[in-house]
């Protein structure tokens, strides 16, 4: 595939997962700041979250560099799904070490 933007790095890494537990509006308040300073990130606003009763949980932080998107679900069971995407380098190790 050919690179339409070389003079931009992006870099992106989508972390999935299963969990004994619902994950709330809290939890991933907290999971997507803690993210934004384990991976040294500067954040533009305080996540923001929303929930649908037809699909479960959404939720994004904006940093400098573009951002988070943190997606969960309950059934039919505990499920997440995260979609980091950037400019700046991170860590793949960290951000998936993290989360586990």
């Amino acid at each position: 595939m050919k690179d339409l933007a070389p003079m931009h790095y992006r870099q992106r890494l989508v972390i999935e997962g299963t969990c004994d537990d619902s994950i709330t509006d809290r939890d991933i308040k907290q999971y997507l700041s803690e993210l934004s300073e384990i991976l040294g990130m500067h954040t533009l606003i305080d996540p923001v979250t929303h929930k649908s009763e037809k699909y479960g949980w959404a939720g994004w932080i904006h940093w400098e560099t573009s951002g988070c998107h943190f997606y969960a679900w309950d059934s039919p069971y505990s499920f997440f799904s995260v979609d980091i995407y950037t400019c700046k380098k991170f860590s793949i190790d960290i951000a998936v070490d993290f989360t586990q």
